[in-house]
């Protein structure tokens, strides 16, 4: 070990340190510095920063697909909405905000990326008085944008019944970094040989899975997911809700879109169910608690539901392009 390791024996080791997965790592902004990196050796948090210590900040996740990204309007106003519940000012605007964005895809070299914004209180002392930061911390991420889950498993997904207990109420619906029981379900779910796993509150209501939301068709075609104020309002999830009561409750496809407590015992009985979230967009689920559901493949609520969700994507309306077309 060495005792006085300083700035040349960094550069050092960032030669020498080039795991296989620093290839997904495309590029990070940090307000921190106000640059820009490529150097996934440089893509750190100082560690006296808020949000390494305290779990004390936010972030949000989406994605660029052919140059453009989808639903940043959405996830902009999550991000300030939050911002506000937890009194962290943020000093950029969001003029800024998606500035620096598209300076980081760009500088990535990819068109079709992830992208995380990280908002911190920022670094400033390692007590939980938040006062002690100076001023919030911005960071930036572009990584590799993994295939939608349908493709890479057109078989659809395999979920459990998690019993990590629910983050409820005020945390449920805030989207901060402090995501330890995410992290426990997600574990769960991998240990157990499963793709997800389905949290339950304290009144056995389904809410939501580690980083997705979660719906249920019943058997009279009700498209039906958990109440706000349950859970994290998931962009997609919102998105795919208001595309199905403007398209397929007019054509019966669904006969309704509801909001509402789900026991346990209405799960046993869906016709399907599925998973929302950026990059799952609309995943069937064909395996619950170790049995089929419906006929044990994706079914067709699933199919129109993907169909309109697919062609949003690619609705001018919806995107912010970063890439010339």
């Amino acid at each position: 070990m060495k005792t006085d390791f300083g700035q040349e024996d960094f550069a050092e080791f960032c030669q020498a340190n080039r795991p296989a997965y620093h290839a997904g790592y495309y590029a990070m902004y940090s307000s921190w510095w106000d640059g820009i990196t490529t150097d996934p050796n440089l893509m750190v948090v100082p560690v006296d920063d808020h949000m390494v210590h305290r779990g004390d900040g936010l972030f949000e996740t989406f994605k660029c697909v052919d140059g453009a990204i989808y639903n940043l309007a959405a996830h902009l106003d999550r991000l300030e909405g939050g911002a506000r519940t937890i009194a962290l000012e943020l000093p950029w605007s969001r003029a800024d905000v998606e500035r620096i964005v598209g300076a980081v895809l760009r500088a990535g070299g990819r068109r079709d990326a992830l992208v995380r914004v990280f908002v911190s209180r920022g670094p400033g002392g390692h007590s939980a008085n938040p006062y002690e930061c100076p001023r919030p911390l911005l960071m930036v991420l572009a990584i590799r944008l993994p295939p939608p889950f349908m493709e890479a498993h057109p078989e659809g997904a395999k979920v459990g019944v998690s019993g990590v207990p629910h983050k409820d109420g005020f945390f449920a619906q805030v989207k901060s970094v402090n995501y330890l029981p995410n992290v426990l379900m997600k574990k769960q779910a991998v240990d157990a040989g499963l793709d997800f796993m389905l949290g339950f509150d304290k009144n056995g209501h389904m809410t939501e899975l580690p980083t997705e939301n979660f719906g249920i068709v019943t058997a009279d075609r009700v498209l039906r997911v958990p109440k706000p104020g349950h859970i994290l309002l998931g962009t997609t999830m919102l998105r795919v809700l208001e595309l199905a009561r403007r398209q397929l409750v007019p054509t019966g496809v669904l006969t309704g879109v509801e909001e509402a407590d789900v026991p346990r015992a209405e799960l046993e009985q869906a016709a399907e169910m599925l998973v929302f979230g950026t990059t799952p967009n609309v995943t069937a689920v064909t395996e619950f608690a170790g049995r089929p559901v419906g006929a044990g493949r994706p079914g067709p609520v699933w199919r129109e539901l993907s169909r309109i969700f697919e062609a949003d994507l690619r609705n001018p309306e919806m995107l912010t392009p970063v890439w010339p077309r």
